[in-house]
């Protein structure tokens, strides 16, 4: 299955999506396994690597992007 997610750096706790993933998908990447969209995340959005807390910084690139403004779950 080609990569459908962009992942930079091994510091970020969100990748990109290349593409519309559909609620359900698989979202991979290399050194990704196991992660599922859980809503549709447009093209070139968002998503979760690992539980994010609210105030934690997402990280992006290997820098802080933005701070979480609340509790964003990944999913299994």
């Amino acid at each position: 299955m080609p990569d459908n997610i962009l992942v930079i750096h091994p510091r970020d706790n969100v990748g990109a999506a290349l593409k519309i993933l559909a609620a359900g998908e698989k979202a991979t990447a290399k050194g990704i396994e196991g992660l599922t969209a859980l809503q549709e995340i447009p093209a070139s959005h968002k998503i979760a690597l690992r539980d994010i807390s609210a105030g934690d910084e997402i990280i992006k690139y290997g820098e802080a992007v933005a701070i979480c403004t609340r509790d964003i779950k990944k999913r299994e």
